[in-house]
């Protein structure tokens, strides 16, 4: 190992590029010399080495001759999957516990180890489970992992998934929010240099093991039930009758963990009040892993103001939708259980909140055809009452346990072919407008748990080749915004070019601002809603008739998301990414003077706990729900 970094250190004092291909070479020369297998050496293995060294054994590291600069360069050597973090954010994804679901959708997998529509498999299901499902146990996995594959983790995007998030006791969800800030609070990294959760480990599955423990494990966590949360020989015994249609998902959750002592005793603990969440959302405010944006999951039909005032006040800055269509013969022969006006109204008021939207959409459900799936997608990219921030796009797989394996033995579904896939999702992709932004196009099942569909794993590069090679064929442009992020590139700041695209909501008017290269590419962007006042009133009548007090008012601008791309930097560093040349900065102050121009007195921002005091040195105060600003009327922020 100490071989091949130091050839790596001296190639860079040399000036050269050490890439992928250059480091392959190293690592086959290295496993020949010492005559051994070259995955001892992998690239996986080399960053944690050098952490231990750096760690453990100073005067070995001093012996290196590391300087700061090279030792940014050797990182960026070692770093494993840099796209992780290219968005400018390192993402902890987290499970909630499995629960009864208020959804019956004939494509959902009902794997009862899992909450509904996820399967024990996919690699952030299997931490949860490994984990017990425990919120601090999970994130400290993610962190610990991040930090070994040299992932800077002071910016950090929570997402939960599990289904539909208000189907969970409220205590539960404020207990589970409150561990998640509490243990990026704790810096609960396992054998990580200035943890409070050091226990000697340096892999991900010892995080879950070795937690509880080291004394730094959350209160809810019991380590001797945790062996016998569930009797497997039960729970695979359940499972068949589920996958046999004998059972509903939500008839085996409560026999499973209805009658199990542990998981009635772990459920006991999981509770916690809004004023502990609250206290570790001030901690997180200056911490060392601060949360810049919180995902939660749910159905259009559970979204009411009751709930998002709720979901607001646990730090919320995102929404996960299942919309799947919005062809209504579409939802009704697939189970979804919703109207359409359901989803309309989803999207107003989650704009009216500020809430960012990120939607999920299928293609190839039963009863639609190819054709009918562009004209869906077309249609809610389209129309003034949907037009999301983010979809996620993926085709329907057939899955054991769903009940979608019925009509699939009965010749009614048929999976697309992949050159009818990848046709429907190249169109999709193109009727995409430039402030969407298309985030997955693929479940992380793995192939063989589907059935029947796609399953490649690399789908979206075989969408984009085709795409490249249709676009230089026809002149047509891909104007979605992962198409065309700087990811990990550098960027001339001196040419880009703020745009802004204007688009109309039923509830508001939408400007999306765009730091532009020449050929196209984003730097950054800012989400503008200008809120119409007969939305922003109606909104208000109803939470006052439900005893809410609106956390909105009339003559009030949204800044509802506000992203500069380029690696994800630690808190105070330099660099030459986009997000070090005050183009955020300039972003918000055009959005005043938007905001300015069309009438409006002040602007809220829908801040992330990590990011209030980004916003308080921009002339920002706490407001509510939000932080709020009086706009000067030059447009220039004013702080009172």
């Amino acid at each position: 190992m100490e071989e091949i970094i130091l050839q790596i250190l001296d190639a860079l004092r040399r000036g050269e590029t050490v890439d992928d291909r250059a480091l392959v070479k190293l690592v086959h020369a290295q496993a020949r010399r010492a005559g051994g297998d070259k995955r001892a050496f992998a690239k996986r293995r080399l960053l944690p080495f050098y952490q231990r060294v750096k760690r453990e054994e100073p005067e070995r590291w001093a012996r290196w001759g590391i300087t700061p600069e090279l030792e940014e360069g050797l990182i960026k050597v070692l770093r494993m999957k840099p796209r992780r973090s290219a968005s400018g954010v390192a993402t902890i994804t987290v499970i909630t516990k499995p629960w009864p679901c208020s959804g019956s959708c004939i494509f959902c997998p009902s794997d009862v180890r899992m909450p509904k529509s996820y399967l024990a498999d996919e690699p952030a299901c299997a931490r949860a489970e490994q984990a017990c499902f425990d919120p601090y146990l999970q994130v400290s996995a993610r962190l610990t992992a991040l930090s070994q594959m040299g992932h800077a983790t002071d910016k950090i995007e929570l997402i939960v998934l599990g289904g539909t998030w208000s189907d969970y006791p409220a205590e539960y969800q404020i207990w589970f929010m409150r561990e998640l800030f509490r243990a990026l609070n704790d810096d609960a990294t396992v054998g990580e240099s200035g943890s409070s959760a050091r226990v000697g480990s340096s892999d991900e599955s010892a995080a879950a093991s070795a937690l509880p423990g080291s004394g730094a494990a959350p209160a809810s966590f019991d380590p001797a039930a945790a062996p016998a949360l569930l009797d497997p020989v039960a729970t695979e015994a359940v499972q068949r009758e589920v996958t046999d249609g004998h059972l509903s998902y939500n008839q085996a959750i409560a026999q499973l963990y209805g009658t199990s002592t542990a998981w009635r005793e772990a459920a006991r603990v999981q509770r916690a009040t809004m004023d502990e969440l609250e206290r570790e959302q001030r901690r997180n405010e200056t911490a060392r892993h601060r949360v810049v944006g919180l995902v939660i999951e749910t159905r259009p039909d559970a979204i009411t103001p009751e709930a998002l005032v709720n979901i607001r006040r646990m730090g919320a800055t995102k929404i996960q939708m299942g919309v799947q269509s919005v062809d209504q013969r579409v939802l009704d022969a697939n189970g979804r259980g919703i109207r359409v006006t359901q989803i309309e109204r989803a999207f107003s008021l989650l704009r009216l909140f500020g809430f960012k939207i990120h939607a999920h959409f299928m293609v190839n459900l039963l009863g639609s055809t190819p054709e009918a799936d562009r004209l869906d997608y077309r249609r809610f990219v389209a129309e003034l009452a949907f037009q999301p921030d983010e979809v996620k796009l993926y085709p329907c797989a057939l899955i054991e346990s769903s009940r979608l394996r019925g009509r699939y033995e009965a010749g009614e579904w048929r999976p697309y072919t992949e050159d009818e896939l990848v046709g429907v999702l190249i169109d999709d992709v193109l009727a995409t407008p430039a402030y969407c932004r298309v985030s997955r196009m693929i479940r992380d099942f793995s192939s063989g748990d589907i059935m029947a569909g796609n399953k490649k794993p690399n789908l979206r590069q075989m969408v984009e080749s085709r795409l490249h090679v249709r676009c230089e064929q026809t002149g047509e442009r891909v104007q979605e915004i992962r198409f065309r992020e700087i990811a990990t590139s550098e960027v001339d700041v001196r040419a880009l070019r703020l745009e802004v695209v204007p688009y109309e909501t039923p509830a508001t008017s939408e400007r999306f601002l765009q730091w532009a290269t020449p050929e196209g590419r984003i730097a950054g962007f800012l989400r503008l809603s200008l809120p119409k006042a007969a939305a922003v009133e109606a909104l208000a009548s109803e939470l006052r008739a439900a005893g809410f007090e609106p956390p909105v008012q009339p003559g009030e601008a949204m800044i509802r998301e506000v992203h500069v791309y380029g690696m994800a930097a630690r808190v105070g560093e330099e660099g030459g990414a986009a997000q070090h040349h005050g183009l955020g900065r300039k972003l918000v102050e055009r959005a005043c003077e938007l905001a300015c121009e069309a009438g409006y007195e002040r602007i809220n921002v829908i801040s992330a706990v990590g990011t209030r005091e980004y916003y308080r040195h921009l002339g920002f105060y706490d407001h509510g729900l939000y932080q709020q600003c009086k706009i000067r009327t030059e447009g220039m922020l004013h702080h009172e």
